[in-house]
């Protein structure tokens, strides 16, 4: 069977820069504290008027004209995201509409964190099977989930989306080479949203601080999402048959800093292969990896052949990993 080439990279970030600064001012903190423990130096938040579909219309637009391809021949659309613009209906036919892609499916994904690692794992099989183009965005809103009682999460989330174009390719080893996904619903608890479901729906009584993220404990969430991200690797990469010295860029989630680190690291990973973006851009779950792959294009000049090795884990707890023949 042939290949799967990612034609085209996009990415968005709002315009408005918040610092650390900015926040430690309002949570009452210590300057520095946040920069030392999460690697963030700012993050970026939307505006009140700007939806979740226009800064993925704003990603996916630029991927499209960086792919060079008529919008009539992207078959699908998959939306990785944990906050769409609506509960009903999904997001991804507006997106699909909105950037005039009229012969497309369109269908959300609510994997958190690693929302763009199993859209683009499910695009790769779909075009393969039907040597068609596939939109993946990854795009996330998290200003409007952060709950300011809820310092360990307040300082890491952002607002972005990136997105990539996948085409039909004649080279059998371009796209997916090996994927391992895995959750552990034995920590589902460990990052939710507590009201807003149907467990516990909107109500008159409802407390709005109870429809805000909460990370419930990040000494856990840290220890749980790096096991899970470097087993998925080293068994990837066996898979794969390749090693740690044949992956020419690492793809981490962008939770934080150490956390980039700790798996790097435990990889044998050197930092000159990392990707990396959270200094200036924070946290913004799913979207994280697209949104790094597309900023960091022109600096690294993926080639031909280039194995990348992608790896996330977020709530659910959900991840896994993918090596990339690019």
């Amino acid at each position: 069977m042939a290949g799967v080439e990612i034609v085209g990279l996009g990415h968005y970030a709002p315009e408005r820069v918040v610092t650390n600064r900015e926040l430690e001012q309002q949570l009452g903190l210590q300057g520095g504290w946040i920069r030392t423990r999460t690697g963030i130096r700012a993050r970026r938040y939307v505006c009140d008027e700007q939806a979740l579909t226009d800064i993925a219309q704003a990603a996916g637009a630029m991927a499209l004209r960086s792919a060079g391809i008529a919008p009539g021949r992207i078959t699908l659309t998959l939306l990785a995201t944990s906050t769409p613009d609506h509960l009903l209906p999904p997001s991804a036919p507006l997106l699909a509409h909105k950037l005039g892609l009229a012969n497309s499916g369109g269908i959300d994904l609510a994997g958190a964190c690693a929302g763009f690692l199993y859209a683009l794992a499910l695009a790769d099989s779909f075009v393969r099977t039907h040597r068609a183009h596939v939109l993946v965005v990854a795009a996330n809103i998290l200003s409007r989930r952060i709950n300011p009682a809820d310092r360990g999460s307040a300082i890491l989330f952002a607002d972005a989306a990136g997105a990539v174009v996948l085409a039909p390719s004649e080279r059998v080893g371009a796209g997916v080479r090996s994927v391992e996904l895995r959750s552990s619903g034995a920590d589902y608890g460990l990052i939710h949203i507590p009201a807003g479901g149907s467990v516990r729906p909107f109500a008159a009584d409802v407390p709005i601080e109870d429809t805000k993220m909460v990370l419930a404990d990040g000494r856990a969430v840290f220890a749980r999402a790096v096991e899970l991200m470097v087993a998925t690797s080293r068994t990837a990469l066996a898979v794969a048959q390749i090693g740690p010295d044949d992956v020419a860029h690492f793809l981490p989630h962008q939770a934080n800093q150490r956390m980039i680190d700790a798996v790097a690291q435990r990889l044998s990973m050197p930092a000159s292969k990392v990707l990396t973006s959270i200094a200036d851009y924070g946290n913004s779950s799913a979207a994280t990896m697209p949104l790094t792959l597309s900023l960091c294009a022109d600096e690294r000049a993926y080639q031909r052949g280039d194995a990348i090795l992608m790896t996330a884990a977020g709530a659910g707890l959900t991840g896994g990993s993918l090596v990339w023949g690019w």
